[in-house]
């Protein structure tokens, strides 16, 4: 008997504590009329409509005739967006940095590219839930570790399981450049602060070493198959991206060079915290800029306290395709991309700009821009409707999110808590 209670707690423990139900396709034609839509490539339409049918926009503009069947929203004074973007995350991989049976975001060894993280992705999450009430809707799931990490995918925040959740499966490799310089061991007798890395020439050349046999890998097509190698292939026909995690002046100029002279096609930068100090050589050579996050503390004693807040606006002013991640902090802080875009615009960077490196740009660079990333007929229907400007944290109030065209639930075990907790002081108020 006692068994028995056991199992019934453990099932009801488990359906209570899962997430929020995925929503079902969409049924019914839906128009939001009277919003103010922030297309994400940097255009603004006032007192727009939008219209969306089976998980696309059919039409958007400011002279929209009214539908007259489906759902209508009124929206106006409400602003309409498209749906954030969280590139270069483990979301989904990790739940709890401090318990190891759900960390699932680093695998053992140094060149792994035929890891898959989307296949260890959590689609019920509990912090991949709580970035949609803050309109965080798509991510690039990444993992982590080692030299060459793996490879990551693109999903949706709304799904029964990695399947369903997956919009573009196995979309780059990334690959962590060694740094020139670190600090020293002080307690082994070594200088404080940054010294050479003596070790760099070498890691670098076993970058090149791995790049040139899976290159030669691909070209003779031979022999007994190579999981690793054949994962690479498509950094040299162009169908996949290299995301290179680095951050210092000499180690991006290596980097792009080695690789582009190896053959690989598609390279992006993720860090960039140097990226202004050679921007001609970014910009001439096309790489687009996955830059770390705007809230956080300068890296050297000669920098501008201000760095990371205004570095973006640095890197857009310079030419250069700019979007922002954010994976030097914690995932649960990945629903504050909005955030991180407003602090560029109160650099000076135009407030749509800014909202183009966490849509449009971010789509751009991911290789998902002919269906996410912007409010335009024939895309994604993929969007959110708040209650005022989204990159200010006073008024982003989501009040309704989809996502293809799936009208999601914005609850969340925050938003659970905290009806709980304003009940029961709401009675204790009364007296009750």
């Amino acid at each position: 008997m006692k068994k028995i209670i056991l199992i019934i707690a453990l099932i009801f423990g488990v359906s209570l504590n899962a997430q929020q139900t995925p929503a079902p396709p969409q049924s019914e034609q839906i128009a939001i009329i009277g919003a103010t839509a922030h297309i994400g490539n940097g255009e603004v339409i006032e007192n727009c409509t939008i219209v969306f049918k089976d998980g696309k926009i059919t039409a958007i503009g400011a002279d929209l005739m009214v539908p007259t069947i489906g759902t209508m929203i009124d929206a106006k004074g409400k602003h309409v967006y498209p749906g954030f973007i969280a590139p270069s995350k483990s979301l989904g991989l990790v739940e709890v940095d401090a318990v190891r049976a759900s960390d699932d975001q680093d695998e053992i060894g140094e060149m792994i590219p035929h890891v898959r993280s989307l296949i260890a992705y959590n689609a019920e999450s509990k912090v991949v839930e709580s970035m949609r009430p803050n309109g965080v809707l798509i991510g690039q799931i990444t993992p982590q570790g080692g030299t060459i990490s793996g490879t990551s995918s693109i999903v949706q925040f709304d799904a029964w399981n990695w399947e369903d959740a997956a919009l573009k499966t196995d979309d780059g490799i990334h690959m962590n450049w060694p740094n020139f310089f670190r600090r020293g061991r002080w307690w082994a007798g070594e200088e404080r602060g940054f010294i050479p890395n003596e070790d760099y020439g070498k890691e670098m050349d076993d970058i090149k070493m791995f790049l040139q046999n899976s290159k030669a890998y691909g070209e003779t097509g031979e022999g007994n198959k190579n999981l690793p190698f054949a994962a690479m292939q498509g950094l040299f026909d162009g169908s996949q991206r290299l995301f290179i995690h680095t951050n210092g002046e000499k180690e991006m100029i290596d980097a792009v060079t080695v690789t582009k002279n190896m053959g690989v096609k598609n390279v992006v930068i993720v860090g960039g915290y140097r990226a202004n100090k050679i921007t001609d050589f970014l910009k001439e050579n096309n790489i687009p800029i996955l830059v770390n996050v705007t809230h956080s503390l300068p890296e050297f004693d000669d920098d501008d306290y201000d760095l990371n807040y205004k570095l973006p606006k640095l890197l857009v002013e310079a030419g250069l395709l700019v979007a922002i991640q954010n994976e030097e902090m914690a995932n649960f802080q990945t629903r504050n991309m909005a955030f991180y875009a407003g602090q560029v615009a109160a650099q000076g960077l135009d407030k749509e700009k800014a909202l183009q490196l966490i849509t449009g740009n971010t789509a751009k660079i991911l290789g998902i821009d002919d269906m996410y990333g912007t409010l335009e007929e024939g895309k994604s229907a993929t969007l959110f409707i708040s209650e005022g400007d989204a990159l200010d944290m006073r008024t982003n109030k989501l009040s309704k999110a989809y996502i293809d065209g799936r009208d999601i639930s914005l609850e969340t075990h925050q938003t659970e808590l905290w009806k709980r907790y304003m009940g029961k002081y709401e009675r204790e108020k009364e007296g009750q």
